[in-house]
């Protein structure tokens, strides 16, 4: 009985090694979420809280219990501050609740415009919006580039008026100051419009990096209805945001991390297909 009794323990101990393998295994095949190991290497959670972490400013707002409210009807001003301290596995389903509505857009064939126009997001922004064939924005956001966007269209109209006479020899036969002005005019415009020359129309969504920082990027969307995903920090309001990442937007490996996930579901909407804008 002693030797039945201690083979299975034995067995029941191999058993339970496989189970916690398999597991491990099945983690790791979820390629969809960013595994928690790399949101703590990336820097995601450094100094960063969960959905619903900035202090929202001080608004009217009424009592929500009508026994709290003042008898004479007033309206009283009070701030309210919520914390949640950041948690990897529940990070990892706000990113992949994003990753799935980027993906029903690209499908539908919706365009996703990726703005971060501080220096950690400038590359990452430039080079993942260009690997999944979306537009972006990574120097100064232009305001009315979505409110007046024909007004933007005249300009990029311009931009590729000036392409196409260096391209063809008509700068050769121009003075040369006025060569020099127009190149200048030229860099200037593909420095800020560059990433979205090719945009036909008002992109399906927004993808933002520090909506503090674009918040007349945000404004502007939030006018037009144009759905927002966000990398929230502490310093953000989540409320303005409608599909919220949380993580360090000051990280250059957290920001890289993220948007390539993004860029990974326009791809995966493609099926599988890189493309360029």
């Amino acid at each position: 009985m002693v030797y039945l009794f201690t083979v299975l323990k034995t067995h029941a101990r191999q058993f339970a090694q496989w189970c916690l393998q398999f597991v491990s295994f099945a983690r790791r095949c979820d390629w969809r979420r960013i595994a928690q190991k790399n949101q703590i290497r990336g820097g995601i959670g450094d100094g960063s809280y969960l959905h619903e972490t900035a202090s929202r400013s001080w608004g009217t707002l009424r009592a929500p219990n009508t026994s709290l409210e003042p008898k004479d009807g007033q309206i009283h001003l009070h701030r309210k501050k919520r914390h949640l301290h950041y948690r990897p596995a529940k990070n990892g389903e706000k990113v992949e609740e994003a990753y799935n509505f980027v993906k029903s857009v690209s499908e539908e064939n919706g365009t996703i415009l990726f703005v971060g126009t501080k220096k950690q997001a400038q590359d990452s922004v430039a080079e993942e919006a260009e690997r999944c064939g979306m537009y972006f924005i990574n120097q100064r956001w232009l305001g009315g580039t979505l409110t007046n966007f024909q007004t933007i269209q005249k300009r990029i109209d311009r931009l590729k008026t000036l392409e196409k006479w260096e391209e063809d020899g008509t700068f050769e036969v121009l003075p040369k100051k006025e060569v020099i002005i127009l190149r200048k005019e030229k860099e200037r415009l593909e420095k800020f419009l560059g990433g979205i020359k090719n945009m036909k129309g008002l992109p399906s969504a927004l993808f933002v990096i520090d909506p503090r920082k674009e918040r007349i990027a945000v404004a502007e969307a939030r006018k037009l209805g144009i759905p927002i995903v966000g990398i929230v920090d502490t310093n953000c309001d989540p409320d303005e945001i409608d599909y919220v990442i949380p993580g360090n937007d000051d990280a250059i490996r957290a920001v890289k991390l993220l948007t390539a996930k993004i860029a990974d579901a326009v791809i995966e909407a493609h099926q599988g297909e890189q493309t360029t804008a």
